[in-house]
């Protein structure tokens, strides 16, 4: 049997489609899809990388199965977000290496500081985005109406 191949591969206009299957699918699974996701998620190259952001997915075996984008808010800050990794493939470490991914992305590009949110409910997320070294900050009331928790990273 041969092992599992896992690429991580930039946005493509083609695979617009992917980042709001992945997300709606884990959505629609723990909460419900907001507004501003469906604007973002449906049309992710105007929302994110036009705005100065980047998308990348997680392909297995040629199959889009993960999604992590960095949303720019500032010219030091980013917000990693849409992250989504398919049901069927999890347990491939595929969280840990989007995650890395963004990481060595976000040095190269000298983006000082990462933020996200999140809800503690999603255990595993909090899990990883800790192992990674996110922390607890204070979180602004309204952007997201899922989000409990704010995080951030200081890379530089």
């Amino acid at each position: 049997m041969t092992p599992n191949k896992i690429e991580i591969i930039e946005y493509t206009n083609d695979l617009k489609e992917a980042i709001k299957l992945l997300n709606y699918e884990w959505l629609e699974k723990y909460f419900r899809v907001e507004e501003s996701d469906i604007k973002s998620l449906s049309n992710p190259k105007e929302e994110i990388i036009d705005k100065g952001g980047f998308i990348f997915y997680a392909k297995l075996n040629d199959e889009i199965v993960g999604t992590v984008s960095l949303l720019k808010k500032t010219e030091n800050v980013f917000e990693l977000g849409k992250m989504a990794v398919s049901e069927k493939a999890q347990g491939h470490k595929i969280g840990t290496l989007l995650m890395e991914h963004c990481l060595d992305f976000a040095k190269r590009k000298q983006i000082k500081t990462l933020i996200l949110y999140s809800n503690t409910q999603l255990e595993s997320a909090i899990h990883l985005y800790r192992k990674f070294g996110f922390s607890e900050i204070k979180l602004d009331e309204g952007l997201y109406e899922r989000a409990n928790i704010k995080m951030e990273k200081h890379l530089l």
